[in-house]
């Protein structure tokens, strides 16, 4: 007779070791979790906590209530907020091609190699950039004062009667011409770092070709340059429309020009901290920025389809 014995138990598996790919998939999360945590913490929750108090509304009977989109409502019908962003609007139209203009041209003159003392005039402009904006416009303000300022001492030293640059008519270009001067040396200096990488066999080529300078500056080097004119203008367009330094310094030397609503961002500022509306601060700030992303993106995306 046959003794029937139950199988035997199956030797449990081990788990394959880890190989090395998976090693070195799990070391390149090492490397960017440092990034991960600070760009979780500085950009991704202020927003969210942006948006969460966009939400809300801070009433006078019954505290804190959830609202909704009422904020956005209002916000889109608010006409302080179409004021201002109307005004950064016409400062961007103007002051920003004039800006780059003279910085593309400054970064032509520079890579000719006709230009005397290039490193100087190279340092010279690119200068302004490390004056901090509140120390530049309080500098430029008290240069503008027609009373204590350099219009002033001109008016008496010839006898002139110059337009203030702090009228309610010129404030906006006084502005411009600051923010100019501060940021042409930047721009600049993107324009002719993207110059100085053109293959040289282009420049031969043209040379044989008996091609002159404007010809090699519209057929060689701009369009070599495409992607720095676009990342140029596009971080010009951010910054416009975040302008809030140079208002808020020349309030109190100008404070019939420019209100407390004068910009979008000073307009967030005065109601977080002088209206205690942070609920509806926190909203406009939410459609400022996403205007601004969206021009951005069309500036990014006209310069794409110009390159291709």
């Amino acid at each position: 007779m046959t003794t029937l014995h139950p199988p035997a138990a199956a030797a449990p598996q081990q788990a394959p070791p880890p190989t090395r790919r998976d090693r070195t998939s799990w070391a390149g999360w090492g490397f960017l979790a440092p990034f991960v945590a600070v760009f979780a913490l500085v950009f991704l929750a202020p927003i969210a906590y942006s948006l969460y108090l966009s939400l809300f509304r801070d009433r006078l009977i019954g505290g804190t209530t959830f609202v909704g989109l009422d904020n956005y409502t209002e916000a889109l019908q608010d006409r302080n907020f179409w004021a201002a962003l109307g005004r950064v609007s016409l400062f961007l139209c103007v002051q920003v091609p004039i800006m780059l203009g003279i910085a593309l041209l400054v970064a032509l003159a520079l890579d000719s190699g006709r230009l005397y003392g290039k490193n100087f005039f190279r340092i010279s402009i690119f200068l302004p950039y490390a004056v901090p904006a509140v120390v530049a416009t309080l500098m430029w303000g008290f240069m503008y004062g027609t009373r204590f300022g350099l219009v002033g001492d001109i008016d008496d030293a010839f006898g002139l009667s110059l337009p203030d640059p702090l009228s309610p008519d010129l404030v906006l270009a006084s502005i411009g011409n600051i923010v100019t001067w501060e940021f042409v040396g930047y721009n600049m200096l993107i324009f002719y770092s993207a110059l100085r990488v053109v293959p040289h066999s282009l420049y031969e080529a043209a040379e044989i070709d008996g091609a002159g300078q404007i010809r090699v500056i519209t057929a060689i080097k701009l369009p070599a340059i495409r992607g720095a004119l676009v990342i140029a203008t596009i971080f010009s367009v951010i910054g416009s429309f975040q302008l809030f330094n140079e208002p808020s310094v020349l309030q109190k030397l100008a404070p019939n020009a420019i209100t407390t609503d004068y910009t979008p961002n000073s307009y967030t500022y005065s109601l977080s901290f002088s209206g205690q509306q942070q609920n509806y601060s926190a909203t406009v700030a939410i459609v400022m920025g996403l205007i601004t992303m969206a021009i951005a993106y069309v500036v990014q995306l006209r310069g794409m389809r110009k390159g291709a």
